[in-house]
């Protein structure tokens, strides 16, 4: 599977992003081609080498006649879908980056999708940095897009509307339910833009998964900053075939003052809302107490969920959180034929392509309970079942 990783070291920016498509291989002309036909302003894409901070890479940058005008969403959608160079899966891309951007302004100005003002990004360079990226993603051909924590800086930034803290107001709820990384650079670093881009293209955030590295293309932000590279790298490569990468998000608090009851009962309700796992472990807390650590796994839009149960329902007044990078064996639904009847389970396969039969709990369960024979009797009757289903295909 052909995969990319954006590594966003430096946030991200629309002017970065195509900066760092180009360089890893991405047509210039042909995204030119693209925006040629949108029928803007005499606008031209200039792709020149930079340095930051002593590292090269690609800047694009849009030369355009002056405008003044203040687009909302429809008027560029128009312009996309008059297009008769953009196929349809860029203007699909680029349609679906500018919905996700005018739902984000309309929320915090209180109005509509249909009214909403696009202002900074309804100009002449952010359309060709939306649209130019949705071309570019697309020439890349990539199946599966991953990407790291986003930085987004601090501090002030002025816009439109005035002076606003980083991250401004569209940024930070383009970014909700996305993990963002410390930072310490005093600069806008993640723009409404490339927050719109990442929360509508990425698949999955986290760490840099394992591939095999093709080529890797350098975008550059336009400012300077003094402590880092105001840089986006791109990976691009195949991603490994023997493990599926997953992250999730780890939740761990410690109790030394909760019954037992009360924690079944707590691992129960965060099984039903969504956990993908729950478990406790015996420790010794302070002052020698026995204690129990309980420990949640979840996905990241499960967290806020989660917690709430986890406070309702415990003594606890703090939960620690972070997210992990787990590889899980590619699995899929097997059944097999018993003297009971059909039961499910999963065949998960290895690195060294052996297939494992697992039967599900539960089938087993309730084919126990069923026929009044042992749950180990029914696991073995399972397993029996696959391996001779094996044999006879061997």
């Amino acid at each position: 599977m052909k995969i990319a990783y954006l590594d966003c070291m430096s946030g991200i920016s629309g002017d970065m992003t195509l900066g760092a498509l180009v360089d890893a291989g991405v047509d210039l002309k042909l995204i030119q081609a693209g925006i040629d036909s949108l029928g803007l302003p005499d606008c031209r894409l200039i792709a020149t080498e930079v340095k930051k901070k002593g590292f090269r890479a690609t800047s694009v940058t849009v030369e355009h006649e002056p405008e003044h005008a203040h687009r909302h969403l429809h008027h560029i959608t128009d312009m996309i879908d008059g297009s008769d160079v953009l196929t349809n899966v860029q203007k699909e891309l680029a349609k679906r980056i500018f919905t996700q951007l005018g739902e984000a302004e309309a929320h915090v100005h209180g109005s509509t999708l249909r009214k909403v003002h696009f202002h900074e990004v309804g100009a002449v360079d952010s359309i060709a940095d939306i649209v130019g990226s949705a071309i570019a993603w697309d020439l890349l051909g990539v199946e599966r897009i991953e990407c790291s924590p986003i930085p987004t800086g601090h501090g002030f930034v002025k816009i439109a509307h005035g002076r606003v803290s980083i991250p401004a107001p569209a940024t930070a709820e383009l970014l909700k339910g996305i993990p963002i990384a410390p930072s310490q650079v005093e600069c806008e670093l993640t723009t409404p833009t490339g927050a719109a881009i990442v929360s509508t293209i990425v698949d999955q955030f986290g760490y840099l998964p394992p591939m095999k590295i093709d080529t890797i293309g350098y975008g550059a932000g336009d400012k300077d900053l003094d402590t880092q590279g105001n840089i986006l790298r791109l990976i691009v490569g195949e991603a490994a075939e023997s493990s599926v990468v997953d992250q999730i998000w780890v939740l761990e608090t410690n109790l030394d003052d909760t019954s037992g009851e009360i924690i079944g009962h707590c691992a129960e309700l965060l099984g039903a809302a969504g956990a993908l796992d729950v478990y406790s472990s015996s420790i010794q807390m302070k002052k020698n107490r026995p204690g129990v650590k309980i420990t949640v796994l979840c996905y990241a839009p499960d967290v806020d969920r989660l917690e709430k149960i986890l406070f309702k329902q415990t003594s606890t007044i703090g939960i620690r959180k972070w997210l992990a990078s787990r590889h899980i064996l590619p699995r899929e639904a097997h059944n097999v034929e018993t003297q009971w009847g059909t039961l499910e389970g999963k065949l998960a396969t290895l690195p060294d392509g052996e297939r494992r039969f697992s039967p599900e709990y539960e089938a087993c369960r309730r084919i126990s309970e069923a026929g009044q024979v042992s749950i180990q009797a029914v696991y073995q009757e399972a397993m029996s079942a696959y391996l001779k289903t094996q044999d006879e295909n061997a």
